[in-house]
């Protein structure tokens, strides 16, 4: 029987006894799947392969802001091991694709061997702090073109060069903007060759010269989160 190749940053630093022990299920992750909901129980951890899920803080009035994004680097539901039983955040897919669950009764009996598993759920959740942390420090001191090259960046990233399936009416909800602000700004990012954007798709052309555009969050979320696991492994690996 051939053994799976991961993408997963986690999954492809764990041995095969490891993964053995967490019994992985593939799961498919359409757009809008939940994972995790405000109040509800956290029953799983997911190992994203494949897509991009979006941590939201959500408020009374029903708006939502995103405070980080979630690749094929990513452990879905890593507080649970930490104590939390209910989710604090929404968590869902914003671009689909596929994973592996694992049961959280599981997961918490390999997290508390204190091996591999255990070093990496908690790096993780390290960067996920830093990224949250940036997040908010970004969207308090740069300007709205800056964030959106950000985040385009950063999603970027994760799909590997593909085309982000994206309206700007989403963006917008996640940069906690005005839809017209997106739409400007977007404009003149097209305007300067940078990105190319048709209804629902936007294409990086000069993914250098975005990340010139972009402020220095995008560099410093990026690098942590390439680096967490292993100081020469990550988005580039």
């Amino acid at each position: 029987m051939a053994i799976p190749v991961y993408r997963n940053t986690v999954l492809r630093h764990l041995s095969q006894e490891i993964i053995g022990r967490l019994e992985l299920t593939r799961v498919k992750l359409p757009v809008d799947r939940e994972i995790e909901f405000p109040g509800n129980e956290i029953k799983t951890l997911i190992f994203i392969e494949k897509g991009v899920g979006s941590r939201t803080t959500t408020f009374r009035n029903g708006t939502q802001v995103e405070v980080a994004l979630a690749g094929y680097e990513s452990v879905l539901g890593a507080s649970a091991m930490m104590g939390t039983h209910h989710s604090l955040n929404r968590v869902y897919m914003q671009i689909g694709g596929y994973g592996y669950s694992t049961r959280k009764v599981i997961a918490a009996e390999e997290f508390e061997r204190h091996g591999d598993f255990h070093r990496l759920v908690l790096r993780y959740t390290q960067a996920q702090f830093v990224q949250s942390a940036q997040t908010a420090g970004c969207n308090a001191q740069h300007s709205i073109q800056q964030r959106l090259a950000r985040w385009l960046l950063l999603v970027h990233d994760r799909m590997e060069g593909e085309e982000l399936p994206l309206s700007q009416e989403y963006i917008a909800h996640m940069l906690g903007v005005q839809r017209t602000s997106v739409t400007i700004q977007a404009g003149k990012l097209q305007k300067a060759g940078l990105i190319r954007y048709t209804r629902g798709k936007i294409e990086i052309l000069d993914e250098d010269k975005l990340e010139r555009k972009a402020c220095e969050c995008y560099r410093i979320v990026r690098d942590h989160l390439s680096n967490y696991a292993d100081s020469d492994l990550g988005f580039g690996a």
